[in-house]
C-alpha cells in the first residue's frame, strides 16, 4: 500500500475487506477533488485487476467504447470490440476475472460511476445483473464503486430499491481533510507552515487535497492564495461552476441556495432558504437540499431545544465562501489581490465567520480539549429575536451534553491575542443570562471561548470564562 496521509479509520476499513475472505461491493463517496479514487488506488494498488472510469456526458457508445479499451489494457490482450450493450460489456469483464479470481483475491474499481448510467442506457441494471448473477458469489472478488454525486450514489446505489437493495456490503463517505490532517499532507509535501498558516490556507481552500496540493514550497498562505485565486491561470479561479456542474444535473439550483446562505452568515431554515433564493417549495427542495448535505456542501444544524424540522442550514464549504466574497463579481485581478484583501473590512468579517464554521466542523478536537471526550454532547447553536428591553442573541457554538452541563462558545478569530474590554465582558454575561432565562435549562454553563491565540488578559475574568481554548487545539 502506498502512504496515504490521514485517513486512519478509511484506511483500516479497506485494508479488512481485502482480507475478509467474502465477496464484497463497496460504494465509496464524496465531493469532487476530496482523494477517492487515490485512496482506493493506494490501498488496492497490488490486487487491482480492472478500473474503468464514466466519462462525464458521454454517449452510451462512447462509454463501451471506453469499457472496452479499459478491458483491453487490463487483460493485455489484442483490441477488443466495442460491445452493443452493457449485458455484454459484463459478460466479457466475468470472462477475465473468472480464472484470475481462481488464484487469488482480486479488485476490480468502477469510478464516476453516476456518469456511466447514461440515459437509457441500462447500465445500472446489467451491474446489479452482474453483481447478483455471479459477482456476488465469488469469494475472491471486491467490487468497488465510486462517485462524486453524492446523492446519486446514495439513492440509486445504496437506498436502491430494485436489484441492488441491501446489496452493498461497505460504504465510505469521504470527508475533506481535517485541520490535523491538512498539515500532516503539507508536511509530508515538505511545506512548513505554522498553524496559522494553515488555518488561513484551510479558510479559503478547506481540506481539499486537490487544492492543498497547488501549494508550493517556500510560499506564504497569502502567496498560494494570492496565486491559485486571483491570476487567471489558477486552479481556484474557475473552479466553482465547474465544481457544481460537475456534480448535479441543474446545478444552478444548487448554485441558487448556496448563494442564499452565503448571504446569510447564522444560516437559514427551509422556509428561509426557499424565499432568498426565489425557487419552489415541495419534494424538489428537499432533494436539492438532501444532495448538497451529502456532497459536504452544507450542514444542518439543529437549535437547541428544537426538532429536525426546525434545522438551520449553514454553508460550510469554504472554497464557495470565499468564491462568493472575493472572486466572483471582484474587479481585484492578477497578483496581490488578496494581499489588498487582506487589509480590508470585509477580510475581517469573512475571517470571522469562516473561523466559525472550522471550530463547528472540528467539535470532536473541541470536546477532546474539554475533556469530554467520552461525553455524550449534541452540537447545536441558538438565537434569540429581540424582546421587551432584551436585545437579540446568537450563540454560535452549543455543547449541550449529557453530563448536566452546557458549554457555551464564543468562537474569535484574531491576529494576534484576543482582549476582552468591558463591554464585551457585559456582552458575554448578558448572553449567558439571556440563554438561561429564555431556556429555562438548569444545566450549569461553561463560558468557554476559543481564539486563534488565546485571551490576552484572561485573568481579568477569570470567573466569567472557564475555558481559554487556542485554535491549536483544533489540529490535535
Amino acid at each position: 500500500m502506498k502512504n496515504v496521509t490521514g485517513r486512519q479509520d478509511e484506511k483500516a476499513l479497506l485494508l479488512e475487506i481485502e482480507t475478509s475472505g467474502e465477496p464484497e461491493l463497496v460504494a465509496v463517496y464524496g465531493r469532487r477533488r476530496v482523494g477517492k479514487t487515490f485512496l482506493i488506488l493506494s490501498v488496492f494498488n497490488e490486487k487491482l485487476a480492472f478500473e474503468f472510469t464514466g466519462t462525464h456526458h458521454a454517449t452510451l457508445n462512447e462509454q463501451l467504447e471506453n469499457f472496452s479499451l479499459a478491458l483491453t489494457r487490463a487483460s493485455k490482450s489484442l483490441p477488443l470490440a466495442t460491445p452493443p450493450n452493457w449485458i455484454n460489456a459484463f459478460s466479457l469483464l466475468i470472462d477475465y476475472l473468472t480464472p484470475l479470481i481462481k488464484k487469488q483475491r482480486k479488485v476490480i474499481f468502477f469510478d464516476e460511476f453516476p456518469w456511466i448510467n447514461t440515459p437509457r442506457s441500462g447500465f445500472l441494471k446489467a451491474f446489479e445483473n452482474f453483481w447478483n448473477g455471479w459477482a456476488s458469489r465469488q469469494q475472491n472478488l471486491v467490487v468497488v464503486i465510486c462517485g462524486s454525486a453524492a446523492s446519486w450514489m446514495i439513492q440509486k446505489v445504496i437506498n436502491n430499491r430494485g436489484g441492488l437493495h441491501n446489496r452493498v456490503t461497505r460504504r465510505i463517505r469521504l470527508m475533506p481533510f481535517t485541520l490535523g490532517e491538512t498539515a500532516d499532507f503539507l508536511k509530508a509535501r515538505k511545506i512548513n507552515l505554522d498553524h496559522y498558516q494553515i488555518l488561513q490556507l484551510y479558510m479559503a481552500m478547506g481540506g481539499i487535497p486537490h487544492y492543498l496540493k497547488e501549494v508550493k514550497i517556500g510560499e506564504s498562505a497569502t502567496q498560494a492564495i494570492d496565486r491559485t485565486c486571483f491570476t487567471k491561470d489558477g486552479l481556484l479561479h474557475d473552479e466553482f461552476k465547474n465544481l457544481y456542474y460537475s456534480l448535479f444535473d441543474n446545478a444552478s439550483s444548487h448554485m441558487e441556495i448556496i448563494r442564499a446562505l452565503a448571504r446569510k452568515n447564522s444560516g437559514l431554515s427551509r422556509n428561509e432558504i426557499i424565499k432568498f433564493s426565489k425557487l419552489t417549495s415541495g419534494g424538489g427542495m428537499t432533494r436539492l437540499l438532501d444532495e448538497l448535505t451529502e456532497s459536504g456542501f452544507i450542514t444542518a444544524y439543529i437549535p437547541f431545544n428544537r426538532t429536525s424540522k426546525d434545522s438551520i442550514y449553514k454553508l460550510t464549504d469554504e472554497y464557495s465562501r470565499f468564491y462568493l466574497k472575493f472572486i466572483e463579481n471582484s474587479r481585484s485581478r492578477g497578483k496581490g489581490s488578496w494581499i489588498r484583501f487582506s487589509n480590508g473590512t470585509s477580510w475581517k468579517s469573512w475571517s470571522g465567520i469562516a473561523f466559525e464554521n472550522i471550530c463547528m466542523k472540528h467539535a470532536s478536537r473541541l470536546k477532546r480539549a474539554l475533556g469530554i471526550e467520552n461525553v455524550y454532547a449534541e452540537i447545536s447553536v441558538w438565537h434569540s429575536r429581540p424582546r421587551n428591553e432584551e436585545k437579540g442573541v446568537q450563540i454560535d457554538l452549543l455543547i449541550d451534553r449529557q453530563d448536566q452541563c452546557i458549554n457555551i462558545c464564543e468562537l474569535k478569530f484574531s491576529t494576534a491575542a484576543f482582549e476582552i474590554t468591558k463591554s464585551y465582558a457585559a456582552e458575554l454575561e448578558s448572553k449567558v443570562a439571556a440563554f438561561r432565562n429564555q431556556t429555562r435549562t438548569r444545566k450549569t454553563l461553561f463560558l468557554t471561548m476559543v481564539t486563534t491565540f488565546g485571551i490576552k488578559n484572561p485573568q481579568k475574568y477569570a470567573g466569567l470564562i472557564q475555558h481559554d481554548l487556542k485554535m491549536d487545539i483544533l489540529f490535535g
